[in-house]
């Protein structure tokens, strides 16, 4: 039977870089959004510019807080951002406490993505070896050819790269360090002005040829670029890096995508990493947010 994971406030689900409706075989926040429904969750999920930096996002979302706000009645929201969503979410929660319960974490760069790191070095030429460069912008492009955007939103890839760097997201939490943690690896607070914070994120498992995976295979390939988190990411995002408010798991089995939803091949009902939206809907509920 399934749960009554009933939320006092509407939960908005914030897609990172790259998001949009569908990412290759399969519909973005798609199952996430029917498996909340089906629990009684009151759930949207806005559109921001796919590809843009942290604040220009940031400022799209607060638009469509407001929206959601004026349409359901409801005085705050829950949000749980994917990625860079998660820095968007920290963001609106930073500028409009007022109106957002809480911010949940999913992978997020929140304290910057190594990848990032390399793929800033690789379009300079020379600051790379020209083999890593070239590894790098090559799997990098096949996850790209993987995916399709919406153009109706405006885009600026290198603004969106710079802001997810090390060096990016650092500028970022200078100004917006709401939830994060006092030492690395460790948790952040849990409530700042009012708002709730939590995260969770995987590590990129291995796999057979049996259950080969194309997008987990391009994320295990760019796992090995990762100099301070090695083994301990999921492709795009290392482990500690994605630490925010209260650490819920940070080394789930998944890749960066499949925190999104089930792996390829996975029966519906499996556990799989849908089951950790439900469970924190749940969680949200047992707070009154």
């Amino acid at each position: 039977m399934q749960r009554n994971a009933t939320t006092l406030h509407p939960v908005l689900l914030v897609h990172g870089l790259f998001g949009f409706e569908r990412i290759g075989p399969f519909e973005l926040f798609h199952d996430v959004k029917q498996a909340l429904k089906a629990a009684g969750v009151q759930v949207f999920v806005p559109h921001l510019s796919s590809i843009h930096d942290n604040e220009v996002r940031g400022e799209q979302l607060l638009s469509q807080i407001d929206s959601v706000l004026r349409g359901t009645g409801a005085t705050k929201v829950n949000l749980i951002g994917h990625s860079q969503g998660a820095l968007s979410a920290r963001y609106a929660a930073a500028l409009a406490p007022h109106k957002v319960a809480s911010v949940a974490s999913v992978s997020g760069p929140n304290h910057g993505s190594e990848l990032a790191d390399f793929l800033r070095k690789a379009l300079i030429p020379g600051r790379l070896p020209e083999h890593v460069a070239q590894n790098v912008a090559t799997l990098f492009a096949d996850f790209l050819s993987l995916l399709s955007a919406s153009p109706t939103l405006p885009r600026h890839a290198l603004a969106a790269l710079n802001a997810l760097t090390t060096e990016g997201v650092g500028s970022f939490n200078d100004k917006y360090p709401q939830g994060l943690p006092e030492k690395w690896g460790g948790h952040g607070a849990e409530q700042v002005n009012g708002v709730r914070y939590y995260s969770w994120s995987g590590v990129v498992p291995t796999m057979s040829l049996k259950t080969f995976d194309p997008v987990q295979g391009i994320c295990l390939a760019l796992s090995e670029y990762f100099i301070t988190e090695p083994a301990q990411n999921d492709g795009f995002v290392g482990r500690f890096s994605s630490h925010l408010g209260t650490v819920i798991r940070s080394d789930y089995p998944f890749d960066h995508l499949r925190s999104l939803g089930r792996n390829i091949g996975q029966p519906a009902g499996a556990s799989d990493s849908i089951s950790l939206y439900v469970e924190h809907v749940l969680r949200l509920q047992a707070a009154n947010l």
